[in-house]
């Protein structure tokens, strides 16, 4: 996932995906919206979410984890259905713990939305794709009204 490249789903063209960025990322050839989809860390979390002008949806996983596994597809799915309206965001809680108790995290897989670097919505366990998809949905409509 998360070495800085990803292809765009209009073109295929192979682009450098910053980390984080005012704006949408644009691909360099067809300059269609790119999925925005980043590994966060404890350092850099607040940069990646908390300051990002778009709303962000933050993965709580852990490898060992089942159902982290199950909705990980589903998920990076979502970066690229919602390529320049949603971040999405991916953090392993066995290595940012301290982001974890901020946010009162007490059982994975978890998602946070954020808008304007504050907690909207949250989602806690596996749902099935279509529950995830129509939350996104909501939460974007929300915070764009």
């Amino acid at each position: 996932m998360s070495n800085g490249i990803v292809a765009c789903p209009s073109c295929g063209k192979k682009n450098r995906l910053p980390l984080s960025a005012p704006g949408v990322p644009h691909c360099g050839q067809c300059h269609g919206d790119l999925p925005w989809l980043v590994d966060a860390e404890a350092s850099n979390f607040s940069q990646l979410v908390e300051k990002s002008t778009l709303p962000v949806l933050v993965d709580l996983w852990a490898p060992w984890c089942g159902p982290c596994r199950m909705i990980s597809p589903i998920v990076e799915g979502l970066a690229t259905q919602m390529a320049g309206k949603l971040k999405v965001v991916k953090l392993n809680v066995d290595n940012a713990p301290t982001i974890s108790a901020k946010y009162q995290v007490q059982g994975i897989p978890t998602l946070l939305f954020f808008s304007k670097g504050k907690v909207v919505d949250r989602i806690v366990g596996a749902a099935p794709a279509h529950e995830l998809k129509r939350r996104v949905e909501a939460v974007l409509s929300s915070v764009s009204a």
